[in-house]
């Protein structure tokens, strides 16, 4: 398999067993591993096993980035405050998962965001999400109120080697959180919160938030050196 490089290589189509080896983040400088490629579920995977996600805007090639330093979140440093744990107590949102994943993602890429022109979550990334889904390997959270959706969560779930898991069950593995959106107050935090809750239950290692937000960091998340969290992460899905 070719090795995906700053060389403006194009690659193949790669189905979900098939594997690519990105360059070694640890040796990157910046951010930016790597671009072009595809956005086929074997390269998404590739990536993620490595470290390695796909985040550029409209009109600009594909770019694999490996953040320095990374935020993840731990089992044991989830914080739900009062406030919130009154309103995930109160019902006002009815918690469902992977009913509505189309309309989650393209809420994620239209509602507006400060500092921001237009949306990272492109066509192509919102079809090759959406396959993803279908396979399996994408999973969405996603608040109800009178059976409106008014906020949502979705993000990549992996077990070793790149395996599918289910959202249900005893897996263990890695969850790679991607995007949320709120119509409602904490709406998305409250559909967050208890896909977060699901997946520690079943021995979900840490979700990876990618980039520091005040808003994760108020629910516990903490930052990780590239490499401490390249470790970390193999540690869990295996060394590919």
């Amino acid at each position: 398999m070719p090795r995906l490089g700053f060389d403006g290589m194009s690659s193949p189509y790669l189905s979900a067993d098939e594997f690519i080896r990105f360059p070694d983040p640890s040796e990157a400088i910046g951010d930016v591993v790597a671009f072009n490629g595809n956005l086929s579920p074997g390269m998404l995977i590739s990536a993620y096993r490595q470290g390695i996600f796909p985040w550029y805007n409209e009109g600009e090639p594909i770019l694999w980035q490996s953040p320095d330093p990374r935020f993840v979140l731990f089992p044991e440093k989830l914080h739900v405050s009062q406030s919130m744990r009154r309103i995930l107590a109160s019902g006002v949102y009815d918690i469902r998962f992977n009913t509505a994943f189309p309309r989650v993602i393209r809420n994620c890429a239209e509602i507006p965001r400060k500092g921001q022109d237009g949306t990272w979550l492109t066509k192509d990334m919102i079809d090759a999400y959406g396959e993803m889904h279908r396979l399996g390997y994408v999973h969405s959270a996603e608040a109800w109120q009178d059976d409106t959706l008014v906020g949502g969560c979705y993000g990549v779930l992996l077990g070793p080697h790149g395996q599918r898991l289910a959202l249900d069950g005893d897996s263990g593995g890695v969850f790679f959180g991607e995007s949320m959106f709120s119509h409602k107050p904490n709406a998305s935090k409250a559909a967050f919160l208890t896909l977060a809750q699901k997946l520690f239950a079943q021995n979900i290692a840490f979700i990876d938030c990618q980039v520091w937000t005040a808003h994760l960091e108020s629910l516990g998340g903490e930052s990780l050196s590239r490499n401490a969290y390249l470790e970390l992460l193999f540690s869990h899905l295996g060394r590919p």
